[in-house]
């Protein structure tokens, strides 16, 4: 039974995230608005919120330095958009040499930000305030304050299109969908006792097979009930794709590289981490140079969702990216968070948006929403730190 509570205490966000989707179906279905899990709203609830995941992806590295944050990553979406819409669109560049131009800007203005956090010691929300004025004021005059589009199908295939295509038939596109499915399982799977057999062998404490295997199948079932649902509409979105390799990528490089526990030790004990002889500012500038690039990332998404690049584009998505984070249990406090509980607060949001959408609720009265379940997150994280310092 302890070991129970401590995997329920562990994925309370993942409860919680169940119990919102579930409540939402009621509703929408007693209001006889159709189904939060129609094919076409998952594989729309993939798309609308791929910039959510990669942003809070990048964010989390952010906040785990020690609760720091970006506030110019909207602003930064915005500005890639922009240079995008003018490359692509207006100075017909070959695709491929403009998506490499863009991820090279991004990575420029992550150097310039990351020089004066971590060298010149400019607090971070001071930085990316400044940012986050200065990079839209930028897209604002690329564009000269007008809107860019459309994008030429050859760029928009790369992250509106679905897998295996839209000449395939049903069956195959089911088929496919269920077949890259059961490789995922059978992945999560290998992973998942991979690691296990490494903790045992090292002496470390292990989880209890049946909860492991119980949560494994639960998770198996997910995956497998999310790519049904695909293959009954257009099938997979290219853009889960590029999801799948980013969070792949981070999640690895959080838990099993040497620089992704130095971010982890810097938000836990800057002074220890400095001691320990581990260079916190090549750290801290790693991880904002990693956060512009992946915002240069997510407006090549954006710009391709929307086929076109305006001024506007990106407001409020450092918000959403923050929002998530908290939301999947990063502490305020940094050095506790992980990139799984990122995703999963990231669908957490898509999800209040999505349904209270469909349920017809005001804008207005969704902020109120998403800005009470932020502040309950924060709220949950601060109040079990104090019973833990408590004990």
């Amino acid at each position: 039974m302890t070991k129970l509570k401590d995997t329920l205490k562990k994925n309370t966000m993942l409860v919680a995230l169940i119990i919102v989707m579930a409540l939402f179906q009621v509703l929408i279905m007693s209001a006889g608005k159709g189904s939060l899990f129609a094919p076409t709203n998952v594989a729309n609830l993939i798309m609308q919120n791929s910039y959510v995941v990669i942003l809070a992806t990048g964010m989390l590295l952010c906040i785990l330095t020690g609760g720091n944050i970006d506030l110019s990553v909207g602003s930064i979406v915005a500005l890639i958009g922009a240079v995008a819409g003018t490359f692509i669109v207006k100075w017909e560049m070959n695709i491929y040499l403009a998506i490499v131009l863009c991820l090279v800007i991004g990575l420029l203005v992550g150097v310039w930000q990351g020089f004066w956090i971590a060298y010149v010691n400019i607090p971070p929300f001071i930085c990316t305030l400044c940012g986050m004025l200065i990079w839209r004021g930028l897209a604002t005059i690329i564009l000269d304050g007008t809107t860019i589009s459309p994008f030429p199908e050859e760029y928009l295939k790369y992250f509106t299109s679905y897998l295996p295509g839209a000449d395939a038939s049903k069956a195959v596109i089911m088929s496919v969908s269920l077949i890259v499915g059961a490789l995922c399982c059978a992945a999560l799977v290998a992973v998942t006792l991979f690691g296990q057999m490494q903790k045992k062998r090292k002496g470390y404490a292990t989880e209890a097979a049946g909860l492991m295997i119980g949560r494994l199948v639960v998770i198996c079932a997910v995956i497998m009930a999310v790519f049904y649902l695909l293959g009954q509409s257009k099938g997979i979105p290219t853009v889960l794709v590029l999801l799948a390799v980013v969070v792949f990528i981070y999640q690895y490089f959080t838990t099993r590289t040497v620089s992704g526990r130095h971010i982890y030790a810097l938000g836990g004990n800057m002074k220890a981490t400095q001691l320990s002889g581990i260079d916190t500012k090549k750290v801290m500038f790693g991880v904002y140079v990693n956060m512009a690039f992946l915002s240069a990332v997510a407006a090549l998404v954006c710009v391709g969702r929307f086929n076109s690049a305006a001024p506007s584009a990106g407001t409020n998505y450092e918000m959403d990216a923050i929002g998530s984070c908290f939301i999947g249990g990063a502490s305020a406090y940094g050095g506790v968070g992980t990139v799984g509980g990122a995703v999963i607060g990231a669908i957490f949001m898509g999800v209040l948006n999505n349904g209270m959408s469909i349920l017809g609720i005001d804008a207005n009265w969704q902020k109120v929403v998403k800005g009470l379940v932020l502040l309950g997150a924060v709220v949950f994280d601060v109040v079990s730190k104090k019973q833990n310092k408590s004990r």
